[in-house]
């Protein structure tokens, strides 16, 4: 089977690189080389950790690497895909665009998924001239590390697609969560709630995004606290989803003050150097502004 990936950003590539990791063939696509060359080399700089770590050896890194190809023309790219995963900017029309251009250059049996976090399957398949064939495959960044993939069904969804996305996701050793097309999903939307008061929080004085975070890590067992998570996402994203989800859902997803002026600043997080953390070469070295150091 051969898996295309449109996009080759962090999202992308960790997409491409799990799917050749679990022994498909894949194609990583951007609209120049150089993105390419970039998603490529992220992919090699992700399987040179595992190895380092003995979570994988060097021939299975090879063997994963032979299985990705890169180039930046669009009908070659999906021509022989059986599953095609756009994983471009948060850009309703964008991504409508990009889905309607694969269905001009595939047969009916390709799969078209997004990986979109909270805008509407139902409304990009709405495009497409057989919109039964797509669906959500909402992964988490960074994909070769997170194990949820929250398939979503739109209204259009036929039962064919929902069974080969979760197949799919199985075959790539994910763990599945299916729900049906609604703003925000349910990640989105319970993720964001919490990092838009951590945020407010922050806002009030109540604590520092370190103590904040740490609360949420030590007493509910996160992974990552929310105000280090929206760092990792962009603040720019966390901006652009809680503005569409208030839209949708109402003034409980009212952006805070703080996320706005982060944002106007350029402030966006880990991929700008600062946001609430300061960050150098991906690592968290301490806290933006008031809070001081934090490491």
């Amino acid at each position: 089977m051969q898996v295309t990936v449109l996009g080759a950003g962090s999202m992308g590539h960790g997409i491409a690189q799990v799917s050749a990791m679990a022994g498909y063939d894949v194609v990583l696509r951007d609209i120049e080389d150089d993105l390419v060359e970039k998603g490529l080399e992220g992919i090699r700089e992700n399987l040179q950790g595992g190895v380092d770590r003995d979570k994988l050896t060097e021939d299975e890194m090879d063997a994963t690497l032979e299985r990705i190809e890169g180039m930046t023309d669009l009908a070659d790219a999906v021509v022989d895909a059986d599953l095609v995963i756009e994983a471009v900017p948060e850009d309703m029309d964008l991504k409508k665009d990009v889905l309607s251009d694969v269905e001009a250059e595939t047969g009916d049996e390709t799969v078209i998924a997004s990986n979109t976090s909270s805008l509407s399957v139902t409304e990009m398949a709405s495009a497409l001239e057989s919109p039964e064939r797509v669906v959500g495959l909402h992964f988490f960044n960074p994909p070769h590390l997170m194990d949820l993939v929250e398939i979503v069904i739109a209204e259009q969804t036929d039962d064919r697609t929902e069974e080969f996305a979760v197949e799919y996701v199985r075959e790539i050793e994910k763990e599945d969560v299916v729900v049906r097309d609604s703003a925000g999903f349910a990640t989105s939307r319970l993720g964001l709630v919490t990092g838009l008061e951590a945020i407010r929080m922050v806002e009030e004085g109540v604590a520092s995004p370190a103590d904040i975070d740490e609360a949420m890590k030590l007493g509910y067992g996160y992974p990552m606290g929310p105000i280090e998570l929206g760092d990792h996402v962009g603040l720019d994203v966390r901006l652009h989803i809680a503005e569409h989800l208030r839209e949708e859902l109402g003034e409980r997803f009212k952006p805070p003050q703080a996320l706005r002026r982060k944002v106007r600043a350029g402030n966006l997080g880990r991929k700008s150097g600062e946001g609430f953390y300061v960050w150098e070469d991906g690592e968290r070295v301490g806290m933006s502004g008031e809070w001081g150091e934090d490491e």
